[in-house]
């Protein structure tokens, strides 16, 4: 499943496309991915049709396009979807289930394609609500402060409308905790609030209430980096340990933006359909077999939630 890098490296090459344009049609080829659109609101397409669409926004693994009608468009990615972007008239993508028309004063035409082989990934028109902190609702890329930032309402410079969307979120994201490269992301409450939680660190870090963003790839490497073992209790670690731990997520979030992301298949691409290369850099997840980069032990895989942890199993003992 695509994690937080994947789905901001989507966003961030969706937003220049989207900022400012307006939805001129919506073809729907696959009522399925329409699974989390509550059709009481309304029929989908005419819901979107003749919108203006004011940013691409992102919290945790959830996308989202706000529109001029006072909802927003999410998108959730699931296993396999892929938000593309083309030409009008270009060939259709295999596995299409979705396309919006749009019509961009800079950009002209053009077409955003939702792509999803199993379809698990969704597409709905929701109600927004404000953020319980004011702060804006999830990463844009239009408010001051740079990914990984320490806080703060990021709404530096922009006009009462821009903070009016910016402060309000999808109800159907809005039990997602923030994620650590948010700019309103608050360390102390995570720290707090891990240091409550009795269950193992890497069930926690997949909590996606407690902190979002994470799947299975980057918390084996951030456990792996912190010199933890999956099962560590997570209210056993000291105030020194946890921060570093958060440490290692924060700087290996930001490594695999810097690469695009991590591809094993041709599953994750981002808009143009181009692939990351993170997948070269990881230390742990899947190299089951291979020495450890830091003392030579095997690294092994560990069945855990019906799916995998890697891991040394000398560098990250269950103490």
């Amino acid at each position: 499943m695509p994690e937080l890098p994947e789905v901001e490296v989507v966003r961030a090459g969706l937003a220049p496309a989207v900022t400012g344009a307006v939805i001129a049609g919506v073809e729907v080829f696959e009522e399925r991915s329409l699974r989390r659109h509550d059709r009481a609101r309304g029929p989908f397409a005419e819901l979107l049709t003749g919108r203006g669409i004011h940013a691409a926004v992102r919290r945790g693994k959830f996308l989202w396009l706000p529109l001029d009608s006072g909802q927003a468009l999410v998108a959730h990615l699931g296993m396999s979807g892929q938000v593309l972007l083309r030409s009008p008239g270009s060939e259709p993508d295999r596995q299409l289930r979705i396309r919006l028309a749009l019509e961009h004063p800079e950009h002209g035409e053009l077409w955003v394609n939702f792509v999803d082989q199993r379809i698990f990934g969704s597409m709905a028109v929701d109600s927004m609500q404000p953020t319980p902190d004011g702060l804006a609702a999830g990463y844009s890329g239009r408010f001051g402060g740079a990914v990984g930032g320490s806080g703060g309402s990021g709404a530096v410079g922009m006009s009462s409308a821009d903070c009016a969307w910016s402060a309000l979120i999808p109800s159907q994201v809005a039990h997602i905790a923030r994620d650590p490269l948010d700019p309103g992301f608050s360390a102390p409450l995570f720290l707090a609030a891990l240091a409550r939680k009795k269950t193992g660190i890497k069930r926690a870090l997949l909590d996606q209430t407690l902190i979002s963003g994470i799947g299975n790839i980057y918390a084996d490497e951030a456990l792996f980096a912190a010199r933890l073992h999956y099962e560590q209790p997570a209210d056993s670690l000291s105030p020194a340990k946890a921060r570093a731990l958060l440490a290692a997520v924060r700087s290996i979030l930001n490594r695999a933006l810097a690469e695009g992301g991590t591809s094993f298949d041709a599953q994750y691409v981002n808009v143009n359909g181009q692939s990351g290369y993170f997948s070269h850099s990881l230390s742990a997840y899947g190299r089951q077999g291979s020495p450890c980069p830091r003392c030579g032990t095997l690294l092994v895989r560990r069945q855990f939630m019906n799916r995998s942890s890697h891991l040394c199993p000398r560098c990250q003992r269950l103490r």
